[in-house]
């Protein structure tokens, strides 16, 4: 189960990595792949459950992966923490034969496919190898091929392998983002990284949903010098908020005026991700650049 090397730095997996890197051969084939990124406690996991349960609805098999070792992307759909890959594994001494795919996946509201990969402890080891174990696994369970749409929930802006490892399996990657300095100033970053994986992987940038927002004036303007589009926006709606206390989807929720109208725009976000979103040449600032840009006197 030997599927994470280490790179030499400056070879193979974008200018200067020294990132875990992945069996070349273990890739994703049939289904498109979205990998969805931001700042930490931005509501990736809303949105990514959301995201999934709008493809559900356009008709599409769908497998949401988090990515997070607080296993916690998928608990709206499932109503449980669901056990991890690493739990698993570590469960029949990481001899992944003696699993069965019902030990690691997990049906989820309105038939979403459910997989929390999980993670080595702090300090212990790298959250890519945890990935490229999960990946391999559905693969060797033939679980991918009666898939649609793969969407990858990835732990916040840490740099790190668990943080770069979708990214070798990803078309599209978006990013979570609210209208504020820290947020806007993580998502710079976390483009840089995706543009230097784009070097040498197929993924490339979709655009910016804008989360926890009344406007969307300061991600715009960082968009437009930048080069990157905003695909969607949700405000701060209060339904959200209690969807996650209730273990919910949005689309489980009571309809009101307000949650219909979040409902009907993961929808079309969802129709225009599948459609396909262009790829963009986006353009990161360095950190003083972007500090200097956000805000004002």
């Amino acid at each position: 189960m030997n599927i994470a090397i280490r790179n030499p730095i400056g070879r193979g997996d974008g200018e200067g990595s020294v990132q875990v890197a992945l069996d070349p051969t273990v890739k994703i084939e049939t289904a498109k792949v979205f990998a969805v990124y931001g700042k930490g406690g931005i509501g990736k996991s809303t949105t990514s459950s959301n995201l999934s349960v709008a493809f559900s609805k356009l008709g599409l098999r769908v497998l949401q992966i988090g990515c997070d070792p607080k296993h916690d992307s998928t608990f709206t759909l499932t109503k449980s923490l669901v056990p991890t890959v690493i739990d698993v594994l570590e469960g029949v001494d990481f001899h992944s034969e003696e699993l069965r795919p019902e030990d690691y996946v997990f049906e989820g509201y309105n038939g979403v496919m459910c997989v929390e990969a999980g993670g080595p402890p702090a300090g212990t080891g790298c959250g890519g190898y945890v990935v490229g174990q999960t990946v391999k696994l559905l693969k060797e369970h033939h679980l991918l091929e009666d898939t649609d749409v793969v969407l990858f929930d990835v732990l916040g802006d840490v740099v790190c392998g668990g943080f770069a490892s979708p990214l070798q399996h990803a078309e599209r990657a978006v990013i979570v983002t609210a209208n504020d300095f820290d947020s806007i100033f993580a998502m710079n970053r976390i483009v840089a990284a995706i543009v230097a994986k784009s070097k040498n992987y197929d993924v490339r940038l979709g655009g910016v949903i804008a989360n926890r927002s009344a406007d969307t004036d300061e991600i715009d303007r960082f968009n437009e010098a930048v080069g990157l589009k905003r695909l969607a926006h949700f405000k701060d709606v209060d339904a959200i908020r209690r969807s996650r206390l209730k273990k919910r989807t949005l689309f489980e929720m009571e309809p009101t005026p307000e949650v219909e109208a979040v409902q009907n725009e993961y929808l079309r976000l969802a129709a225009q991700m599948w459609a396909g979103t262009e790829p963009l040449q986006a353009r990161p600032m360095k950190d003083r650049a972007i500090f200097d840009f956000l805000g004002f006197d």
